[in-house]
């Protein structure tokens, strides 16, 4: 068995493709593609942020201090309504047509003394699809002169400081959180960290077990391992070790490439989040989590070998384990949604267990006696995936078909 696993290891360093793919590619072009697309992405909004907005005024003559607030923003362009646009109809035919970006519509009702006047309310006309830069500046302006209007209101019914503040918020919720800041940030970000964990460890294993079956299918080396005095038990297991090896080392390349890039590049409070973040998880954990890998790894390596060994050509082989990246996915990204917690039935879903368990290891409110349990269970469905892959390889009709 060890003598294939040496052969087959050899042969992965000899393949500067897969050396391309487990190695270089986690290093450097996963890196620069989540760092390009987090600067692209940041410019866009940033852009988007910053553009100008035509927009147009009905009723300024209500009020020249909410017009000139207005005129204040400088991302905000006046423009005048063209005199056959007035009714509700035609001016939301009018901005939906992308003349211009925004109207606002001041009631006849409004005034600084808010008392007499009653409530204010101002219409805006606008396409919603897009981000609300223009909600938020406006909110930020409404805000300011409600607060004013406030106070001038209750100056003048002789209500002190305190007896404001009861009016406007007369029950108040003050939150306090039992959760440290670890769990706090492992609820937030746990469930992802098993995710890109599985996809990488697939990822990884799968060009390799496409090359070790249906590779040595096309260029006719099957056989001649075939007739060497090894059992094909051994055999199967020195290939599949190949696989689980590849993959484990593929994931951890790329997130130890990714963890060094970030320290490299953050700055500010982002970088020093997530350092305390990584800090606070203990050593056990770590280790833990590796260790619940293990199973999960020797699913995705017995699956991948069984399906390289049916296939008659490595792009067969690819085709048939494209669709395990879905099958895989469905059960992770249940791990990931809220109110979803290691109890009842999930602890018995297939990976799902498995994702749920590093989320709990992360946040450090593991059970550590269920892990035994979750461990023991996928590592029997392993055991039957491994068990059936040996017998798909004995069966001649499978690899000669």
């Amino acid at each position: 068995m060890w003598l294939v696993f040496q052969k087959e290891i050899k042969e992965l360093l000899r393949d500067k493709k897969t050396l391309f793919f487990m190695i270089a590619l986690p290093i450097l072009l996963f890196p620069l593609l989540i760092g390009g697309a987090l600067y692209v992405g940041t410019n866009v909004v940033k852009g988007a942020v910053e553009k100008t907005r035509t927009y147009a005024i009905i009723g300024e003559q209500f009020s020249d201090e909410l017009v000139g607030k207005l005129n204040e923003v400088e991302q905000f362009s006046l423009q005048k309504l063209p005199s056959e646009v007035q009714t509700k109809e035609q001016i939301v035919a009018y901005v939906k047509e992308g003349n211009i970006d925004f109207v606002i519509e001041i009631p006849k009702n409004y005034s600084s003394t808010v008392l007499d006047s009653g409530k204010i309310t101002l219409k805006l006309y606008r396409n919603q699809a897009g981000l609300k830069v223009v909600e938020n500046k406006l909110n930020k302006i409404v805000d300011e002169l409600s607060d004013l209007y406030q106070t001038t209101a209750f100056s003048s019914l002789g209500l002190s400081e305190s007896q404001q503040i009861s009016v406007v918020t007369p029950i108040e919720v003050e939150e306090i959180n039992v959760a440290d800041e670890r769990e706090t940030l492992g609820e937030s970000i746990g469930g992802f960290i098993p995710y890109l964990i599985f996809m990488l460890c697939l990822q990884g294993a799968m060009l390799p077990a496409s090359d070790l079956g249906a590779g040595e299918k096309e260029r006719g080396t099957l056989e001649t391992l075939l007739i060497t005095p090894i059992e094909r038990t051994k055999i199967v297991l020195g290939k599949f070790f190949t696989i689980a090896f590849a993959g484990v080392t593929s994931a951890l390349v790329t997130v130890l490439s990714i963890a060094l890039w970030t320290a490299i590049l953050s700055r500010g409070e982002a970088g020093e989040v997530l350092v305390k973040f990584m800090t606070s998880i203990d050593a056990i954990d770590f280790l833990l989590v590796f260790f619940m890998l293990i199973p999960v790894v020797a699913i995705f390596a017995a699956v991948l070998l069984a399906l390289s060994i049916y296939a008659r050509s490595f792009k067969e082989a690819q085709g048939y384990m494209t669709p395990l990246v879905f099958v895989t996915f469905i059960p992770v990204i249940f791990a990931m949604l809220p109110g979803v917690q290691l109890k009842g039935i999930w602890a018995w879903v297939p990976l799902t267990n498995v994702a749920l368990a590093i989320k709990e290891l992360i946040k450090g409110t593991m059970d550590y006696v269920q892990l035994f349990a979750i461990f023991g269970s996928t590592a029997v469905i392993a055991g039957s995936l491994l068990a059936f892959c040996i017998y798909w390889f004995k069966q001649e009709k499978v690899l000669f078909r």
